[in-house]
């Protein structure tokens, strides 16, 4: 049972549960849909990969952007999204995502979800890069994503959703008239679940979260892969603006030699008024931006990379001395346990700071309901790309898009359901034995891929550095193929060996996407294009996978962006 695109080698799923709507993912996007589909009376199962508080949103420090306060409105709310997507947003998409964006939040607090206030009882709303008035909502200080988790993971638990855990998502499953049928994954543990098994379902909701671990410094957890894209991609789904990778300005500098996940510095602190400076004290951004150090994140990103280079030195410094013991114990309480924990005091000296990946903006296009190309396949959060970020996602617009577009999403499920009947049947996945297996990848591949990417495509690109980039994964792709007949001798491969071969997949499409636009536009920037272009680049790159697993792309303009749902038989 596979797709009828290109799988993973595989043994066949030996077990499989039946339901209305299987969710990949518990983060905001993946739990909120899952709420509000079984809400809807749909048999819905929750997969996750490792525990259901385990992913991306957790880890989230600054908090929620919506038009909650006083004097601010979805338009301002708008406008600013459009500013920092450097014209490549889907306005339509921005503006669903806005004027939905404040009665979502009112319902996850609904939910259970406890937000900091002021004395008086009102939402405590702050500032971060971008944005022109106070309208990001926080929980315990810098504790958001923790908080935002702790909710729904208890709400989930309290209504009694199915749930398979430590569960890697493998290939998407398609009945004999190629509409989506399910999912096959592989469960790490011993139970009823083990090994290679099947969610059999009509209706698939990716929120498998991001790929920052294609690079060698990221904020994302270890289990952040690029597993939902590369799915996809080898099921026959387009994706776009994989070349827009976000890196957050102010991740702890660790050293050089630093790999993994690294302590995230949240914008909320230079929202609160901190500083950016260099060796000698200097706030370099001031003069580059009418908002400083609180300008959009690539350009914040840029200004900290050009410093260094001009000064020949591995980091920048954030100067929040200023807040005083007090402030920071009580609204950066993380943020001072992990420095400090690293042997730095951000109450007595300046924290080092580095750009390091953070936020896909691309992913796996979709329209303004969350449905992709492939009928019955959906996607939200990370690993979708709804429109909403252009070139450059806005802070704090992620945890709001992945709550609005899983409620959209939900709504369209139970729409669909409705009208055809779909929880009147189990959907039959066929076998198609003639679907090639893709190249499986040794672990240790991760590492080499990690390096490639960040020599070659990471915040700082050009023609030369790309085209040595795509070389490197080339020859490390050929490997693969070679060694496929002896991993196949492997009754299970490790889970190493099939996260690696999605951060090559994902890794391979990233730097096409990046080696194709020739210009520097948000959070894609190449030395030997840099001025925007938007006479032959306010367009968005499109990807699909061959059968033959080479790269198909081409180019769309931003009024035609929105994911059309193909027939069957199109794919």
């Amino acid at each position: 049972m596979t797709s009828t695109g290109i799988a993973l080698h595989a043994p066949a799923p030996g077990w499989n549960l039946d339901a209305d709507v299987v969710v990949v993912g518990s983060g905001v996007a993946g739990l909120t849909a899952a709420l509000r589909c079984e809400a809807a009376g749909l048999r819905t199962v929750v997969v996750t990969k490792a525990r259901l508080d385990d992913g991306s949103t957790r880890w989230a420090q600054g908090g929620i952007a919506a038009a909650l306060g006083e004097g601010d409105t979805p338009e301002q709310h708008l406008d600013d999204t459009l500013v920092a997507g450097v014209g490549l947003c889907d306005e339509n998409a921005v503006r669903t995502l806005v004027t939905e964006g404040p009665d979502a939040v009112r319902r996850l607090i609904a939910t259970g979800a406890h937000f900091d206030e002021t004395a008086d009882g009102a939402l405590d709303l702050t500032r971060e890069g971008g944005h022109h008035r106070r309208r990001i909502a926080h929980a315990g200080g810098d504790a958001s994503g923790a908080e935002i988790s702790r909710a729904l993971v208890e709400a989930v638990r309290t209504r009694g959703l199915p749930t398979v855990e430590n569960a890697l998502v493998l290939d998407l499953l398609t009945d004999a008239e190629g509409r989506t049928a399910g999912v096959s994954l592989h469960v790490m543990g011993e139970g009823q679940h083990d090994g290679v098994g099947a969610v059999l379902a009509p209706a698939v909701v990716l929120a498998t979260g991001g790929m920052g671990q294609v690079f060698s410094a990221t904020t994302n957890p270890h289990v952040s892969t690029g597993d939902g894209v590369a799915l996809a991609l080898r099921a026959g789904a387009e994706v776009s603006d994989l070349e827009f990778v976000q890196f957050h300005p102010t991740v702890l500098f660790l050293g050089a030699d630093a790999e993994g996940q690294q302590p995230l510095v949240s914008e909320a602190v230079r929202g609160e008024g901190a500083h950016l400076v260099d060796a000698d004290g200097v706030r370099f951004m001031v003069g580059q931006h009418e908002l400083a150090e609180l300008a959009p994140r690539d350009i914040v990103a840029k200004g900290i990379t050009r410093r260094m280079q001009e000064q020949g030195a591995e980091h920048m410094y954030l100067d929040a001395r200023h807040f005083g013991r007090e402030m920071w114990e009580k609204r950066f309480p993380t943020i001072l346990a992990a420095c400090r924990a690293h042997g730095m005091d951000p109450v007595t000296e300046p924290i080092p700071i580095a750009p390091a990946a953070h936020y896909a903006s691309g992913g796996v296009r979709t329209d303004l309901h969350g449905r992709t190309t492939i009928p019955g396949l959906y996607a939200c959060g990370e690993v979708a790309c709804t429109g909403v970020h252009g070139a450059n996602r806005l802070a704090s617009n992620s945890l709001l898009e992945g709550l609005v577009y899983a409620e959209r999403i939900a709504d369209d499920i139970k729409k669909e359901h409705a009208e055809n009947h779909l929880h009147a049947r189990v959907p039959a996945p066929v076998p198609h034995p003639e679907t090639p297996a893709h190249p499986l990848l040794p672990a240790e591949a991760r590492f080499a891929i990690q390096r490639v990417m960040t020599e070659g495509a990471g915040v700082l690109r050009s023609a030369d550095s790309l085209a040595e980039a795509a070389a490197r994964l080339g020859r490390i792709h050929a490997d693969a193929a070679g060694a496929l007949a002896e991993h196949g001798k492997t009754a299970v491969p490790g889970v190493d060996t099939w996260e690696a071969t999605n951060l090559l997949c994902v890794a391979r499409v990233l730097v096409a996407a990046a080696r194709r636009r020739e210009e520097t536009r948000g959070c894609h920037w190449r030395e030997d294009h840099a001025d925007r272009d938007d006479a032959n680049w306010r367009r968005h790159i499109v990807v699909r996978l061959n059968p033959d697993r080479t790269l198909a792309t081409h180019t769309t303009q931003t009024a035609d962006f929105p994911a059309t749902v193909k027939n069957p038989q199109e794919q």
